[in-house]
């Protein structure tokens, strides 16, 4: 990942060793670290590259990062609502089918019927 995020211009232009080894420094550390915590929070590539940005910048106006974060917030929230009309969907189809011997199935007829034909 660490390639990955050079390639986005995350990280400045790393040292390396006559071997070809990265040699990170402690400002290059404290950055792996804040993109860690920005996808642990779940923020996108583009997000966290914008936010770097903007961490970097000792001119940048908060409201600048509140919009991201804000922005973030909101989709996670969709997300959120989509995932427990998933999980109502699913705890509904669970409690209608029998789990026994026979073969109808209403978790199998509910995915038929939402497919569309080839």
């Amino acid at each position: 990942m660490v390639r990955h995020y050079e390639s986005l211009g995350l990280l400045g232009e790393v040292a390396r060793t006559d071997s070809g080894y990265r040699q990170y420094r402690a400002a290059d550390v404290h950055t792996l670290r804040f993109i860690r915590r920005a996808r642990e929070l779940g923020f996108s590539m583009t997000e966290i590259a914008e936010l770097v940005s903007l961490w970097h910048d000792r001119g940048r106006a908060s409201a600048d990062v509140k919009r991201i974060a804000q922005r973030h917030l909101a989709e996670l929230e969709q997300r959120i609502v989509a995932l427990q009309d998933m999980r109502r969907t699913l705890d509904d189809l669970l409690c209608h089918c029998h789990g026994d011997a026979r073969p109808d199935c209403p978790i199998l007829d509910e995915l038929a019927a939402g497919s569309a034909p080839a």
